[in-house]
């Protein structure tokens, strides 16, 4: 059971999802039927690929690349129970980010896309959601990422909010790099040697 005291955010711990934590992703999967339906595979399998794959092998696919070792995303806990999620990793590890075409590549960066945001219906509104993407650019750094991307709408967009709002990602640091006349906004984090945005 989670606490009943309101967590603030610098009480919750964030971890990266590692073949050791694969037990705590299935956890939040089971008890978040939402984020059980998709798995977070929207954007990591092409789209004809994910409206042909079942529920279980959704799931499947997400497990199978934790334990293959590849960034998938950050878990948010408070104490042991797994409470919020932020999907991440390479941008070309995004099979269908990649072919979308609202979406495209900006340059030629090397970029680690942050595309997805679930977080226990218990704990909303107070911040999670700035705490996971913290959490998530310092993974990618130690990963060696240089550069971290978002697609943010705002809060009152009638779809893709999962993936975050302009605000979560400027008190992050991150800086809007959208090109001109693009309709989707694009944000980016720079990593310095020191660790710093740019």
């Amino acid at each position: 059971m989670p606490s009943t005291r309101r967590r603030q955010p610098e009480d919750l711990q964030f971890h990266p999802v590692t073949p050791k934590r694969l037990p705590d992703l299935k956890r939040f999967s089971a008890e978040h039927g939402k984020f059980g339906y998709c798995s977070c595979m929207r954007w990591r399998l092409r789209s004809s690929d994910y409206r042909e794959s079942s529920k279980a092998g959704r799931a499947d696919a997400l497990y199978s690349r934790v334990r293959g070792g590849e960034a998938t995303g950050v878990l948010a806990y408070d104490n042991e129970l797994p409470i919020g999620w932020c999907s991440l990793g390479p941008r070309e590890s995004y099979a269908a980010l990649e072919r979308y075409r609202s979406l495209p590549r900006i340059d030629d960066s090397a970029v680690w896309s942050v595309v997805c945001f679930f977080v226990d219906s218990r704990y909303r509104r107070q911040g999670l959601a700035l705490g996971l993407l913290e959490a998530a650019v310092a993974f990618a750094a130690s990963a060696g990422a240089h550069i971290i991307e978002g697609y943010p709408v705002e809060p009152d967009a009638k779809s893709y909010t999962y993936m975050g709002s302009p605000n979560t990602f400027r008190q992050a640091g991150f800086r809007d790099v959208t090109p001109a006349g693009q309709a989707r906004t694009v944000m980016r984090y720079h990593i310095e040697t020191s660790g710093r945005s740019e």
